[in-house]
């Protein structure tokens, strides 16, 4: 069975954060919550272009602020 969007983006997270995955759930804000500095964040960008081979632009990047907000984001580029 195919990983979903979001079983990858949350291990990308759990991954480069040292976050709980109980922690990584959709409505959690990714520098609040997951405690993502910008530098994690500009890593965890990185990781999922390479992952789904899709480019972010900064732009878009920077109005990333939950975790719902990256997978749709993921999910719109995929596609």
């Amino acid at each position: 069975m195919a990983e979903s969007t979001l079983d990858i983006v949350t291990r990308a997270l759990v991954d480069g954060l040292s976050v709980d995955e109980e922690a990584v759930k959709l409505e959690a804000h990714i520098n609040n919550d997951l405690g993502a500095d910008s530098l994690d964040a500009v890593e965890l960008i990185m990781s999922l272009e390479e992952e789904f081979g899709i480019e972010i632009e900064p732009a878009r990047a920077k109005e990333i602020q939950t975790v719902k907000d990256l997978v749709d984001l993921v999910d719109s580029l995929k596609s």
